[in-house]
């Protein structure tokens, strides 16, 4: 793809170090009995390092003679799409299996560094039991499979009840539209100075984590016609909604409703909020993800007891007030099979053995995780291991999704670079707007983007 090809020939020196953090010998898999298995281990994602050292172990006894070399690749956000890419990019370094964000499905596999998986579910009995949408999320341009969900997620306001209690806001909290959220906000500004009142992510240090979780959450909810990326197979320009969703991003951070822009621009700040700031009471708002408890649960990174007491969940609203009334961002992630792995087969049999039953719901309940298989979805040990799935799945019927096209990821970063210069006072949201417009069309030409208005 353009972008990955853009981002490696200006980042030399980041291949340099993917290669050396990802331990990947210059020779690549010894053989085609040992596969290699590369994934995320930053933050939250600790717990899945644990569940792959397990299935290794699973693994390598039920196939003797295979072996199994775990790649952890100390990385969050887009330092690992970049990470992952560079090691795609040759076949003596690229994984077997890999750890692959829904939203990277279709380029990756245009890019050509995934394998089609179909001939292998048509012939795995637990393919059935997973959700359509789910399947959906796997699959390539060419309606191909290329990927196995392991959960989804949805996205919603976490606020700290005590705060609220302390400032004279009500508990339990339900906005009904932004304004009701800024001026939460602003009410905890002037009687709690000590508290940040507010999270949104925003920025290009925070990457999709900005794009989705913090503006998606706004543009899909915006009130009128414009408020999406993508219509009728074409980028949406010249939208109100847009710039009303960058004049929200500018009334947090210029009006100081949020962390300071060098806070904000932290590429920790994620695990700072999960692991500092929410549970020593530093944060009262936070708009986050259904997995953000998974840190806090006794298998988590940082296990606080406390948690369900102290933090309430509140629905998103729309701007105002609009029908649905809320709305929430799904995304999630898959486990995939690289296009050069030597022994395709032995790297689809451990995808099967992280992905059964026992190991879904092993995933789902200790990354605090939407299930995706009907199994685990209907099992009491999933459904009571956490307080707040009941609530985070509900957001479902009125979620949104990431338009699925390859060259999302080059929007993406387009919208990130709108709110940064927005957030910093380097632009007004018209001009941010302005230059994003001007962005899509390099990206994909005018003929493929329609006027909002």
């Amino acid at each position: 793809m353009k972008r990955r090809t853009r981002i490696i020939a200006g980042l030399a020196a980041v291949a340099v170090a993917a290669v050396g953090l990802a331990g990947c010998s210059s020779s690549g898999s010894a053989s085609s009995d040992t596969i290699k298995i590369a994934y995320q281990k930053f933050g939250a994602f600790q717990q899945l390092d644990a569940q792959m050292k397990e299935v290794k172990t699973a693994y390598e006894k039920e196939y003797p003679g295979k072996k199994v070399t775990l790649v952890p690749i100390q990385a969050q956000g887009n330092d690992y799409y970049t990470k992952l890419a560079l090691m795609n990019k040759a076949p003596a370094t690229a994984p077997d299996v890999m750890y692959e964000d829904t939203f990277l499905i279709k380029a990756d596999a245009q890019a050509g560094y995934l394998l089609p998986l179909d001939k292998y579910t048509a012939k795995w009995k637990d393919w059935d039991q997973f959700y359509d949408n789910a399947k959906q999320a796997g699959e390539g341009v060419d309606g191909k499979t290329y990927g196995v969900s392991m959960g989804t997620d949805t996205r919603a306001l976490w606020y700290n009840k005590d705060i609220f209690k302390k400032v004279g806001l009500p508990v339990p909290w339900e906005p009904k539209t932004w304004d009701d959220v800024l001026e939460a906000a602003k009410t905890i500004k002037e009687k709690d100075s000590g508290v940040i009142p507010f999270n949104i992510y925003s920025g290009k240090a925070q990457g999709e984590a900005s794009t989705m979780q913090g503006f998606e959450m706004l543009l899909y909810g915006a009130d009128g016609d414009g408020n999406t990326l993508y219509k009728d197979k074409k980028w949406v320009t010249g939208s109100k909604q847009f710039q009303d969703s960058l004049q929200f991003v500018k009334d947090v951070y210029q009006g100081g409703l949020g962390p300071t822009p060098q806070q904000a621009l932290d590429t920790n700040v994620g695990t700072t909020i999960a692991q500092t700031w929410l549970p020593q009471g530093k944060l009262a708002i936070d708009l986050d993800g259904s997995w953000q408890s998974g840190t806090w649960l006794k298998t988590g990174t940082a296990p606080w007891s406390e948690w369900n007491d102290v933090m309430g969940t509140a629905a998103f609203p729309t701007q105002n007030g609009q029908e649905p009334g809320y709305n929430s961002m799904s995304g999630g992630w898959t486990l995939a099979v690289g296009k050069n792995s030597k022994n395709p087969q032995a790297a689809f049999d451990f995808i099967t053995k992280f992905l059964d039953k026992d190991g879904s719901l092993k995933y789902d309940t200790e990354n605090s995780q939407i299930a995706v298989r009907k199994d685990v979805a209907e099992d009491s040990a999933y459904t009571d291991a956490n307080p707040t799935f009941k609530f985070f799945s509900g957001l479902v019927e009125h979620t949104n999704f990431r338009p699925a096209t390859s060259d999302y990821s080059q929007i993406s970063n387009a919208i990130q670079v709108a709110m940064e210069s927005v957030m910093t006072g380097q632009q007004s949201p018209k001009q941010a707007a302005a230059a994003y417009d001007q962005a899509v069309e390099q990206v994909v030409g005018k003929d493929n983007t329609v006027s909002a208005g």
